[in-house]
């Protein structure tokens, strides 16, 4: 399909007007008039089974008519597309304003950046985030957040065409009050209504309801000389001067409109002795709007009224947070300032975007995420929790603290014996010397010494050893019987200190001197075993 116009559009139902000759076979191949048959989507996704009827059915085509969403809010037109000299022209698209007439779509405009300052809203809808892009024709409204703290430097009304902003948006130039009252700033003005209603307007005016009164305060050192109030209603006369009050007179100059009416709509300017400026427009309107419907089963509202500049304050009970704006205000549309918020329970974040079930030891044992629920955890087998096990959702909407982690228990490199060694080690995770649970080590001593305590520990699941190490203790090894002899006591092993005494059978005895042996403190006998010699051998 050949499209022209450089919208993108969503189909979201399709409807075929065909236009037949009277008298041509619909098996005939297309002429140079005809074309091709579209390949269509829905959704963003092609249909074989719409495509195959289209080129079995429909082979002469000459305009097909679709439902567009067009724009950033997904407003719904009637698009079509021509079959013209056997190409495919369009999309065309019907719009509202231009009493239904059929209109090429042309290139889309991108808001690329949002200064923090500035309020943009398109069609009573604010516009929080750069990168949205806008259908050509659309027309914006710009104004300052804070009206009359900021002057607005430029256009208020940006209007894209074909691709392209009419101008740049405007810029928020701070004023005295933000400036610590420099010569070279806008001077403030601050809007004060002591009776009556007003509204600011997506464009950065001021909507007054009839009869209210109005108080302007330009914000300059009166020491530097008098600002200068004008205006541009013809027949107003407004007070103007310092304001009275000791705390305020020697920088407060005020314009105040009483009991407003249709005749006191325009602009009011304030000059500093420099000559610049910051001005507030006004439009003096006598609109109501529709009373608040509410049909959310929590929220709870608080309405002024309903005409110009009356608010509707919404409130969520404990455990849920408005979704969208908690205040609405009357506009001079007739309209209030946004759609009716409603109440959505408060959740805190799961837990997998949190990373916690990334964390391939951590376990959940119990997890609710809504408002005073809580998550448990716990690790596995080898592991131990780092941090609290346990967190609760508050009314933030966060996790009361941050989530544990789990790491290795480990045991610390066991104590060697002295004159000992270790024969066997085997110590999964082991890291840094250290030993992982379930590590087995077994100890042996060197030489004549004798292992005393558990020869085997084993790494357990508090990072403590099963047992402590063992001792290697000096022994003197059993030498045996001699021949023809006894030796006593019998032992496996003798401590330094025993002795050994060898006696002979009748008919043999020992040479002098032999008969006692000592184990010495190295764990080694004093001198060999003696032999039991026969008394024919003396």
């Amino acid at each position: 399909m050949i499209l022209k116009g450089q919208q993108r559009l969503i189909i979201v139902f399709i409807v075929y007007r065909i236009t037949l000759g009277c008298c041509k076979d619909p098996n005939d191949e297309i002429n140079a008039d005809s074309c091709h048959p579209p390949s269509f989507s829905f959704n963003g996704t092609k249909t074989e089974r719409g495509e195959a009827r289209i080129r079995n059915e429909f082979s002469h085509v000459q305009e097909v008519k679709f439902s567009g969403s067009i724009g950033p809010l997904g407003e719904k037109r009637p698009c079509k597309i021509k079959c013209v000299e056997g190409q495919w022209v369009g999309p065309l698209c019907a719009d509202q304003d231009d009493n239904g007439r059929f209109q090429p779509l042309f290139k889309n405009c991108k808001l690329e950046y949002i200064n923090k300052h500035l309020l943009v809203t398109f069609k009573n809808i604010t516009i929080h985030h750069a990168g949205i892009a806008f259908p050509h024709g659309l027309q914006l409204q710009v104004r300052c957040k804070e009206l009359g703290l900021y002057k607005l430097l430029g256009t208020s009304n940006p209007r894209c065409h074909n691709g392209e902003w009419s101008t740049r948006l405007p810029s928020c130039v701070p004023t005295t009050l933000l400036t610590n009252f420099t010569e070279d700033a806008p001077p403030t003005i601050l809007i004060k209504i002591p009776s009556g209603s007003a509204s600011i307007e997506p464009a950065g005016d001021l909507a007054v309801f009839p009869g209210s009164t109005v108080h302007f305060e330009c914000l300059y050192p009166r020491v530097l000389g008098n600002p200068d109030w004008t205006w541009t209603t013809p027949l107003g006369q407004y007070l103007t001067g310092w304001a009275i009050a000791p705390e305020e007179k020697s920088w407060k100059y005020r314009l105040s409109i009483y009991y407003a009416k249709a005749q006191d709509s325009g602009t009011f300017t304030c000059a500093t002795p420099k000559g610049i400026t910051n001005s507030i427009t006004v439009h003096v309107v006598s609109v109501t709007c529709q009373p608040i419907s509410v049909s959310g089963m929590h929220i709870t509202v608080r309405v002024e009224g309903t005409r110009l500049g009356h608010k509707a304050i919404f409130q969520c009970p404990a455990g849920y947070v408005i979704s969208g704006s908690p205040n609405l205000t009357c506009q001079a549309s007739g309209k209030w300032s946004a759609a009716v918020p409603k109440c959505e329970p408060v959740k805190c974040p799961p837990l997998d975007i949190l990373g916690a079930l990334d964390e391939p030891h951590l376990q959940v044992e119990e997890h609710n995420n809504s408002y005073g629920g809580r998550a448990i955890f716990s690790c596995a087998w080898g592991y131990k929790l780092i941090g609290a096990p346990g967190v609760e959702c508050e009314i933030t909407g966060n996790w009361s603290r941050k989530l544990p982690k789990c790491v290795a228990i480990q045991c610390p490199p066991p104590v060697l014996p002295v004159n000992g060694h270790l024969i066997q080690s085997e110590s999964p995770g082991m890291d840094g010397f250290r030993y992982a649970v379930g590590s087995l080590v077994q100890f042996a001593c060197k030489g004549a010494h004798l292992l005393e305590g558990e020869a085997s520990i084993i790494c357990t699941e508090t990072g403590i050893w099963s047992h402590p190490p063992p001792f290697c203790k000096p022994r003197c090894p059993y030498m045996g019987e001699p021949e023809n002899g006894l030796a006593a006591p019998t032992k496996f092993a003798y401590e330094p200190g025993d002795e050994l005494q060898v006696t002979c059978n009748p008919g043999f005895e020992l040479k002098l001197d032999q008969e006692r042996l000592k184990c010495l403190p190295d764990g080694t006998w004093d001198t060999y075993l003696p032999n039991c010699t026969s008394y024919d051998q003396i």
